[in-house]
């Protein structure tokens, strides 16, 4: 059976970079075990361009598929896009499945099968095993009512067979790196880069965090065949820069050490980036020098507020201290600090947002990344904001740098304004430009340089944005009026447990 996996567009400005995009690891990671399985499996990026719709469906009819696999790493804010394209290509291929996966559906199943006749069969939670096991269930003609994880219809009626169990060796499922042509993809400036996962998860509890819960439980790769691979990458497809997708890689300082070492043994010139929390950094600070050896050039670390008692009601599990010791220690490594600062999760006032100014002037990052508060039903917090108005009803938007909910204090005009400003003091303040232009690490001088690029152009097309595209609604819905009740009960998407799966990866009949 032929199958093509799609990444459709995006409508978020930072997938929109002139020559930078990073491939889509999670159809990747799909990819790998189905072509294992002797599966025509190709990938169709349309986040290239972008690919109009049409284009898309056009591409998809001369490549014929049975089976058409549909994901996005922002699954909410494209969801809107995914279903207008299931649409349109049922309507030119009405013969073929089409299979969506990816957080968003994962929690909102039924309500996509009862309103989206197009979707035929949705994956819920981790995707390697179970589109494997479905693949093969639906190659062979076997039932599918043993195939852990899917969503579907039988008989006209929308079902869901139990929850996947949750992949306990990450190191079983291999990337499809080869559906791709590593000379297309690029970042930082024009380098050649790739997506990974070291870990998978989070112990932690933030309230508001969409992915916490998918994962169901932390786990990591095996540190040393990370490592070979990522080496791999570099000498036989010229990678240069590894940006880690994983919510907290550093969890197990043991692992990460370990992973550290393995890294800096293969001697290959690789920058890494990725996200972490203050608290690991300040754990760490005795082998911070390994992290730069190893080639980790930026930390993005989630500050979120400034102030404890917001902190506290969201379940950061973090402080203040411990955010502004961080961003010290990272500079004093020459590992370039960006801080993530999020504005909403309170009815703010003006005050708030001076204070939110004058604590990151105080915590002095090097980046900053400016965040709205963006619900997910399947949250905790969602159910703490149901009361709150939406001003911003178009889905498509709802990407964490657009405005969401009301902040009845100061109308959004104003909020604008402040966040703009916020990112424009942080990114011009004297010490900013001097790291720059002076620093002593050719490494960090050109992450500064690049990010500040990016930042500029970013900043310019938002405020066209909101001056001339944006529409707000001034008595906009409740959020449980425009979106529902709570699916915190759906909050973890995966079995702790592992029933035996109908069709291992091993052993399993070769199909094409």
């Amino acid at each position: 059976m032929k199958i093509v996996l799609i990444n459709p567009p995006h409508t978020a400005i930072g997938s929109r970079m002139p020559r930078e995009h990073l491939p889509p690891l999670g159809l990747l990671s799909v990819g790998g075990p189905l072509l294992d399985a002797g599966f025509d499996v190709q990938l169709l990026d349309a986040e290239f361009g972008p690919m109009s719709l049409t284009e898309i469906v056009d591409e998809t009819q001369h490549r014929r598929p049975d089976v058409v696999m549909i994901g996005h790493s922002g699954s909410s804010s494209a969801h809107a896009t995914v279903v207008d394209l299931c649409r349109r290509l049922k309507l030119a291929l009405p013969e073929i499945q089409i299979v969506y996966g990816g957080v968003h559906p994962t929690y909102h199943w039924d309500e996509i099968l009862a309103d989206c006749p197009d979707i035929d069969f949705i994956i819920r939670g981790e995707g390697e095993q179970t589109c494997l096991s479905f693949m093969q269930s639906l190659s062979l003609g076997l039932p599918l009512d043993d195939v852990a994880g899917i969503a579907w219809r039988r008989d006209g009626q929308v079902v869901a067979n139990p929850a996947a169990a949750m992949i306990r060796n990450l190191d079983d499922y291999r990337v499809g790196w080869e559906l791709i042509d590593h000379s297309r993809y690029s970042y930082w400036g024009g380098k050649r880069a790739v997506v990974v996962q070291f870990s998978r998860g989070c112990p932690y509890l933030c309230n508001y965090c969409g992915q916490r819960g998918f994962w169901t439980q932390w786990r990591h790769r095996d540190p040393v065949k990370l490592a070979a691979e990522l080496a791999r990458l570099h000498r036989e497809n010229g990678v240069e820069l590894i940006n880690f997708a994983d919510e907290l890689p550093t969890g197990s300082r043991k692992a990460w050490t370990a992973f550290l070492e393995a890294l800096i043994a293969e001697n290959v010139p690789l920058l890494l980036v990725g996200s972490t929390r203050a608290s690991d950094i300040v754990r760490d600070a005795d082998i911070l020098h390994l992290y730069r050896k190893a080639g980790v050039i930026r930390f993005l670390l989630g500050i979120e507020s400034y102030d404890e008692a917001t902190l506290k009601a969201i379940r950061k599990g973090g402080s203040t201290r411990e955010d502004q010791q961080a961003i010290q220690l990272l500079r004093q490594h020459g590992i370039v600090s960006m801080a993530t600062y999020v504005v909403g999760f309170q009815e703010e006032t003006d005050r708030d947002y001076w204070n939110s100014l004058r604590h990151l002037l105080q915590y002095d990052p090097d980046q900053i990344q400016l965040l709205y508060v963006t619900p997910h039903r399947w949250t905790p917090f969602y159910q703490s904001a149901e009361h709150r108005r939406v001003i911003q009803t178009d889905t498509r938007r709802w990407d964490y740098k657009h405005q969401i909910l009301e902040t009845p204090k100061v109308p959004a005009w104003r909020v604008f304004l402040w966040f703009k400003m916020i990112e424009v003091i942080l990114q011009a303040r004297p010490k900013a430009i001097a790291r720059v232009l002076f620093h002593r690490d050719g490494d960090y001088r050109h992450a500064m340089r690049w990010y500040t690029r990016i930042g500029r152009r970013v900043w310019f097309h938002e405020v066209a944005e909101f001056l001339f595209q944006t529409r707000l609604k001034k008595n906009g819905p409740t959020l449980r009026e425009f979106l529902g009740q709570t699916l915190e009960d759906r909050e973890y998407a995966l079995s702790k447990h592992s029933p035996q799966p109908m069709l291992r990866n091993s052993g399993a009949p070769h199909v094409s």
